[in-house]
């Protein structure tokens, strides 16, 4: 029985990989007609990722999701506003917080803006760009899922919310030192990644179905496109005080 199981998520997870395992197989056999340099680790690492991602999967399943859930079912019960809205921000901001995407990106960042000379080059200066860059994503994140929640507690047009804000982000785009723009883009990618999208995706889905006349389907998703929306604006915010 646990066997037939193993097996069943190993079997999910390499069907998920296939299409990105086909595609390099593809331009490595046909297009630069060599093959892959260090096999064996190659095949290795393989194996690594499809028993990774089988695990975390099922971690997803067995844990983040039914917390999130459960989490919004308690607190829309409990019925007190401020405790409702204060998780929806804490959420947000804690889970972008600890994003390792999030993390390399803003490290990233820091090291190309002191090799080109807009930031100071010192490990201080660096390691302090990077962290307020975390710091600004984390805060808009926790705003979205924020203002997320407020659209499912008042039944707000999820479209008006997304046109407005994208209108605000084509703004910025003009105003916005150019240095920034990549980044800020770049930002509200990474926050919708593997630990923000289960616990924000659970916390819209739970709430909706606690809230009478709220329909999960309709009004519990949408969460994760605000907090890859907000990012992007306040990140060429933080490039105007910066830059």
């Amino acid at each position: 029985m646990i066997a037939s199981i193993i097996w069943k998520k190993l079997r999910d997870a390499f069907t998920d990989l296939l299409p990105i395992i086909l595609v390099i197989g593809f331009f490595q056999i046909v297009v630069i007609r060599q093959p892959l340099p260090q096999i064996g680790e190659v095949l290795f690492g393989a194996l690594l990722v499809v028993v990774g991602l089988s695990l975390f999967v099922q971690g997803l399943e067995m844990g983040l999701f039914p917390i999130g859930e459960s989490m919004a079912r308690a607190l829309a019960r409990k019925g007190s506003l401020f405790w409702l809205l204060t998780f929806a921000f804490t959420l947000g901001f804690s889970t972008t917080v600890a994003e390792p995407s999030l993390i390399a990106v803003a490290d990233k960042a820091a090291e190309i803006a002191g090799q080109g000379g807009l930031i100071d080059p010192g490990v201080d200066s660096l390691e302090q760009y990077a962290f307020w860059l975390r710091m600004v994503v984390a805060f808009s994140v926790g705003l979205s899922i924020l203002i997320g929640v407020m659209r499912i507690l008042l039944g707000w047009p999820l479209h008006y919310l997304i046109i407005c804000g994208y209108a605000v982000v084509m703004l910025m785009t003009v105003i916005a030192p150019k240095e920034i723009i990549g980044i800020a883009y770049d930002a509200g990618g990474v926050t919708t990644s593997t630990i923000t999208v289960p616990l924000v995706a659970a916390l819209g889905v739970g709430l909706a179905s606690s809230i009478k006349g709220r329909s999960p389907l309709l009004d519990g998703f949408g969460l994760i496109a605000l907090a890859s929306l907000l990012p992007m604006i306040f990140v060429m915010g933080y490039g105007l005080i910066v830059f």
